[in-house]
């Protein structure tokens, strides 16, 4: 069992959310006594973010407090049902008393680390015809989706998300250096199809998405070239199609503190207070979006246009935008030298 996956009732809802980051666990326990009050997964905390429910609240707000559970002569049949009927990822196990004795996990009890992935039948797009200034000087000489990450290129690891899902219809948008990209993959043995979106000149992030107008009738996945979100894909198709979103936007929880105090002013100019070190908590756009395909058609001919410009134009049309929440260890940003960096260990 690991401790480190039991909280108390009074825990911060933000708090579990790191503490869900610390452990790659997406179900904690709430233990008050060693008793077992109920459970919360990373889907309790996503609905308590979109319901704008202060994360600064005890966990105890959001537990569920009636939780699948096991007693100590649980069968192992038993356990496998539940595991493959419910997709759970851990299975508290207590005694009479409502005492947390163990925790059975997925992994441990099929005794393998690999998870099974449900199939899509999507389209996927990568935007990859910026220049990447932001990794230079190593984007004057290669194009950024071809930097190395561990033994593969950026756009590889990227891809690699998707096809766990069984996708394999890729389209990419190039421009800077679009010939050294087509060459790579020529190269390359690959076990999925690559089909190049040409930019005469720079279109924005989904200008050139306008070339595949009609090509659809499934939702688009969109994504930057230099962003991987560690999610289930599947989930975030299920919450764009059953929310009836025309786009959904994947969004990763950022928590900053100021080093400083900060100072409040009255309007004289006077001094009101001193929030010393004061937190902050904010929904930071990932560049990954879902997208049905017949907005493609609100998109300009041959116009640098962003997908900021999309959702706005969709949204002054009265259409709806859904926001994915993910935590903030789930999205890893390589486009730029800081976060590669940082980053960079993970990805290996």
């Amino acid at each position: 069992m690991d401790k480190r996956t039991l909280i108390s009732p009074d825990t911060q809802i933000k708090q579990a959310l790191k503490v869900m980051d610390k452990t790659a666990h997406k179900t904690l326990f709430v233990v008050k006594n060693e008793k077992l009050i109920g459970s919360v997964s990373d889907g309790d905390i996503r609905r308590a973010i979109l319901q704008e429910i202060n994360l600064t609240d005890p966990i105890s707000s959001i537990t569920n407090t009636s939780p699948t559970m096991l007693t100590e002569n649980y069968k192992p049949e038993e356990v496998k049902r539940i595991f493959l009927e419910k997709r759970f990822e851990a299975i508290p196990i207590v005694d009479e008393n409502s005492s947390l004795k163990n925790i059975i996990y997925w992994n441990s009890f099929f005794q393998e680390n690999k998870k099974e992935y449900k199939k899509l039948n999507n389209p996927v797009i990568i935007m990859a015809g910026g220049r990447g200034t932001r990794l230079e000087p190593f984007t004057n000489i290669l194009p950024k989706p071809l930097i190395p990450v561990g033994e593969k290129t950026m756009i590889e690891t990227i891809i690699d998300e998707y096809v766990k899902y069984n996708l394999n219809e890729f389209y990419i948008t190039v421009n800077h250096k679009a010939k050294i990209i087509k060459a790579y993959f020529e190269e390359t043995n690959v076990d999925y199809n690559i089909h190049y979106i040409d930019e005469d000149k720079p279109l924005g992030t989904a200008g050139s998405i306008k070339y595949l107008q009609g090509k659809f009738t499934e939702p688009l996945f969109i994504s930057n070239c230099d962003i991987i979100i560690d999610e289930d894909y599947n989930n975030i198709l299920t919450f764009h199609e059953k929310g009836k979103f025309d786009i959904t936007l994947i969004a990763s929880m950022q928590h900053f503190q100021i080093p400083y105090g900060i100072c409040d002013l009255n309007k004289d100019g006077s001094l009101k207070k001193i929030d010393e070190k004061p937190e902050y908590d904010f929904l930071v756009n990932t560049g990954m979006y879902i997208l049905n395909p017949d907005l493609i058609s609100l998109i300009p001919n041959d116009t640098f246009y962003h997908i900021t410009h999309l959702i706005s134009d969709v949204q002054k049309l009265g259409k709806k935008i859904g926001v994915y929440p993910v935590s903030e260890k789930s999205w890893i940003d390589i486009g730029q030298w800081s976060e590669y960096k940082k980053n960079l260990h993970k990805l290996k």
